[in-house]
């Protein structure tokens, strides 16, 4: 049977650590799909962490851009496919497409809803490829849209994406589970009804 688990929230709230915990306990074949590229030694630092918290029989794929592929390529059925994170992906498609981030003010608006298309597509995309594959998912995603506007234009439109996906992936899950200092809490049971 797949089901659909979507964690969100803000920086360091334990999103991986949940997601990681959830797909221990599950006692299914892991594929971890890993969309952070090592742009500096920061992020590569970040990524070697993470690396070594996973559990090594744990297999890995990094997918910066095509999720949706890599599962169908990469994950067996009854696999649990543990996607770490939403959050970078729509980060590298945006950037991908974008180019040049000193222009970005002159990005036509509808190079933006394609944008925004493409990315909503490719998150139905993945959903509806594991549910026809019998595959499990796990989808860790950042909240970004609780702060400040930010300054940037580039800001406002990633935020603004990353808001929509993270929308349609909420809408198609089985399961949303928001992070809140290291705390779980079950959006699904909270929201109306007609919402759920």
């Amino acid at each position: 049977m797949s089901t659909i688990t979507l964690i969100i929230g803000g920086a360091r709230s334990g999103k991986s650590a949940w997601a990681q915990r959830l797909a221990e306990e599950s006692g299914r074949s892991v594929l971890f799909l890993a969309t952070a590229t090592a742009g500096d030694p920061e992020m590569a630092a970040r990524i070697a962490a993470h690396r070594a918290a996973r559990p090594a029989h744990w297999r890995t794929i990094e997918s910066p851009s095509a999720l949706a592929s890599t599962v169908r390529s990469h994950a067996r059925p009854d696999d649990l496919v543990l996607v770490d994170c939403l959050t970078l992906w729509v980060s590298n498609v945006v950037l991908d497409r974008v180019g040049d981030t000193r222009k970005v003010s002159s990005v036509p608006s509808r190079v933006w809803r394609s944008i925004q298309a493409d990315l909503v597509a490719e998150v139905r995309d993945l959903i509806d490829t594991a549910r026809a594959s019998q595959v499990s998912l796990i989808l860790v995603s950042n909240e970004v849209g609780m702060g400040i506007v930010p300054a940037h234009p580039l800001g406002r439109q990633y935020r603004d994406l990353l808001g929509q996906v993270n929308r349609v992936a909420a809408s198609l899950a089985d399961s949303v589970i928001l992070m809140i200092a290291g705390l779980p809490i079950d959006l699904r049971s909270l929201a109306p009804r007609d919402a759920r």
